[in-house]
């Protein structure tokens, strides 16, 4: 599990991370969502000890991530997938990260298999596609056949087929007991990818809860109606008083459409009338209508970031990522 207390980070007078409190629990897949400039890169590499915080703690299965003594063991992370030096091949990457984290090379083998580079592990980093190497990086956060996934974009520049078994995985993942925590910009996929959403704006936790209570409760479900006897369904819902708009669906039929007015109410309309209905659901808004919803305050903002870092443990090796160093937070 990871828990994060009172997590703060800042950068000069900028607060990039505001005095976050959430936990990420094994068995499911949580989405970490937020706009750009919200601090979702930030946090999760103080979760790994790449940035310090200024306040608050960040640790995984009560210890902190530099506590452990080889880390790819107990957390596999992408965060950076362009780290990885460009003449070096995909498969002299991964034996290095074994070699310095007591994992067998028989398991380099392995993972390129999972990962489907297999048949280039032999070329040169610097020429692979951003799909390659998002390939490569989800290699090096399986090598160690961690407890703990954290993926910050693991399907940025993969092709459909890609992304759909990215998604199968860290869902296979997860059902064994993994902890997995993963961000997106692909909203519909992580509709689709995470039980849990963790959502933050600004630095500031905005939401904790499933993807369904998400969507539920940051929008609103409407009735649609579809029938041949269009007059006398709207003459029934006038007499039992139920508010609706006339509309057309996406082939120009006309519709009949209700806020807050469960399907079975109409249901049970149209049946006291007699009316056939040749359409009776209910729709909801989407993933990305609801974050928009819950996060539009915050689109905007973006962090002004500068100031002296100071020293962080050196996990880049350990950890097989780049060491703290100012990045935008809005190129996240």
């Amino acid at each position: 599990m990871i828990e994060v207390e009172s997590l703060t980070k800042r950068y000069g007078s900028a607060t990039v991370v505001d005095d976050l409190n959430f936990s990420v629990k094994p068995g499911i897949v949580t989405g970490f969502l937020g706009p750009n400039g919200a601090g979702k890169s930030t946090t999760m590499r103080m979760i790994v000890g790449l940035d310090r915080a200024s306040a608050g703690t960040a640790t995984i299965d009560g210890q902190r991530y530099e506590e452990y003594a080889k880390p790819l063991h107990k957390v596999g992370t992408l965060l950076d997938a362009k780290w990885v030096h460009p003449n070096r091949t995909a498969a002299n990457h991964l034996k290095w990260l074994a070699a310095a984290n007591g994992i067998p090379a028989r398991r380099v083998d392995e993972v390129l298999d999972l990962v489907g580079l297999s048949d280039v592990a032999g070329k040169k980093a610097g020429n692979f596609s951003l799909g390659m190497g998002q390939r490569l990086g989800l290699a090096v956060a399986l090598l160690g056949d961690p407890e703990v996934l954290i993926l910050d974009e693991p399907v940025n520049g993969l092709d459909p087929e890609g992304i759909r078994w990215v998604r199968d995985f860290v869902r296979h993942l997860a059902s064994e007991g993994r902890t997995v925590m993963i961000s997106s910009h692909l909203l519909s996929e992580m509709a689709l990818t995470a039980d849990h959403l963790i959502v933050i704006g600004r630095g500031r936790l905005v939401a904790d809860t499933s993807t369904h209570d998400f969507i539920k409760n940051a929008s609103t479900a409407t009735t649609v109606v579809r029938t041949d006897h269009l007059e006398e369904m709207k003459n029934a819902l006038t007499e039992q008083a139920v508010r609706f708009t006339e509309s057309t669906d996406d082939d120009g039929r006309a519709i009949l459409v209700m806020e807050d007015t469960e399907p079975d109410e109409v249901g049970g309309i149209a049946y006291t009338y007699g009316l056939l209905l040749r359409e009776l659901s209910e729709r909801r808004a989407s993933l990305e209508d609801a974050f928009m919803s819950m996060t539009g305050h915050a689109v905007d903002y973006h962090a002004n970031l500068g100031g002296d870092l100071g020293d962080v443990p050196d996990a880049a090796a350990r950890l097989g990522q780049p060491a703290d160093t100012p990045t935008t937070e809005g190129e996240k």
